[in-house]
């Protein structure tokens, strides 16, 4: 049976037979017919037909989608030049009617029916706790949870993301400070990607955002390290921190500041400081790689006369210094960094400071929630949801690594 279709006049009073939808990638158009193009997945080539005189055909964006996926008409003789000519307007309408050999074929009408426009619509979410900032919703997660999509929207796309874009921060969390001459804590992983540059002021890590669907993403946020609890006739290690994950981004926990016992040195997102004893290289950071890098090393230790020096925790944004058996100086941990994901600047990520045998010789902890380091006293955990690493201590408990966040946002108006 064949496809019923309907003669219906333009303002010219040249009527054309409707057709039924088209979803190829090309089409070969007869004169007098109108067509309705779905480019929802893919372009459209038009080949016009050997004319005659006041021959008309016109053509429909069905799906409103000729901003996303364009109709080419392919070379042709149209006023006068011969070229290939694109629609790219959403919900445009065009009729196309043949004058003559010299001029050829001519659009005598556009009309992207504005009175008919879609309101746009957006991404719609729920999980964690929800915050407003201008056109966009922020979700903060400070424990496990799920990030469940409803709805994607209609939006036309970016060139950043499109319409169900988010940007995200991810932070894992940071490690723990060691005892006895410890170093400091390296600070959780930081992974940043923005959907579009005018969003917010990102950190200077960031990346391309995320695309999302309708379904339900599990959100991980990592623990900090446990502190460096001091062992017989010794000092411990920090413990690492725990990996935060959102869909397919990963960031690793911290490195654990090493201590006059430790083996070996302690890598993750960043790594943690030497001990003082056995003046031991800092870890490295970012590790595993990711690009741009979620980390940076720990500071090296010194252990020499008069004094023996951690190294500080590695921060996001900086690697620690090194230790100095001559002063005695303990060193600050790595920078952290700052994004305004949630529409205030907030710094995360810091390392933990690092001690040393100089009773003098403490350090503060990197800007980001690293910890300040003690000689005699505990270390200063690092900042919750900061994923900073925790401040050491020569003489008593290092500092616990803090806790990740994941911070989610997207356009939803």
């Amino acid at each position: 049976m064949g496809v019923k279709t309907r003669k219906l006049g333009n303002a010219n009073n040249s009527f054309v037979e409707w057709q039924a939808v088209v979803t190829a990638s090309t089409l070969n158009a007869v004169a007098g017919r109108g067509y309705f193009i779905n480019t929802t997945s893919n372009i459209c080539t038009i080949t016009l037909p050997t004319p005659k005189v006041g021959d008309v055909i016109r053509l429909k964006d069905y799906a409103r989608t000729w901003n996303t996926n364009k109709v080419a008409i392919a070379s042709a003789l149209l006023d006068g030049a011969t070229t290939t000519t694109e629609f790219s307007t959403q919900g445009q309408t065009v009729s196309l009617v043949y004058m003559d050999g010299t001029k050829g074929w001519s659009v005598i009408n556009e009309d992207t029916t504005s009175k008919l426009q879609v309101p746009p619509t957006f991404i719609a979410a729920t999980g964690g706790t929800v915050a407003t900032s201008g056109d966009f919703k922020i979700h903060s997660f400070t424990g496990d949870s799920n990030f469940v999509v409803s709805s994607i929207g209609n939006a036309p796309a970016t060139p950043l993301g499109g319409p169900a874009g988010v940007s995200y921060v991810v932070v894992a969390g940071g490690g723990g400070g060691g005892c006895d001459r410890g170093g400091g804590g390296g600070a959780g992983g930081f992974r940043e990607g923005r959907v579009s540059t005018p969003e917010y002021t990102a950190s200077p890590l960031a990346t391309t955002g995320l695309t999302v669907g309708v379904q339900t993403y599990p959100v991980t946020v990592g623990g900090g390290g446990p502190i460096g609890v001091p062992l017989p006739g010794s000092g411990g290690p920090g413990g690492d921190g725990s990996n935060s994950i959102f869909s397919t981004i990963t960031s690793t926990g911290g490195g654990g500041g090493k201590t006059s016992n430790g083996t070996g040195v302690r890598p993750g997102g960043s790594g943690g400081g030497g001990s003082g004893s056995g003046a031991g290289a800092g870890g490295t950071g970012n590790t595993p790689p990711v690009s741009p890098p979620q980390g940076n090393n720990g500071g090296a230790a010194q252990d020499g006369s008069p004094f023996a020096t951690g190294g500080g925790g590695g921060g996001a944004g900086a690697a620690a210094a090194n230790g100095s058996s001559a002063s005695g100086n303990a060193p600050d941990g790595g920078a952290g960094v700052t994004s305004s994901i949630t529409g205030s600047s907030i710094a995360r990520a810091g390392g933990g400071g690092a001690t040393g045998k100089n009773p003098a010789a403490t350090a503060s902890g990197g800007s980001g929630g690293g910890g300040d380091s003690n000689n005699a006293s505990n270390g200063v955990a690092g900042t919750a949801n900061t994923g900073g690493g925790g401040g050491s201590s020569c003489q008593a408990l290092g500092g616990a690594g803090g806790k990740g966040i994941v911070i989610i946002r997207y356009k939803f108006q």
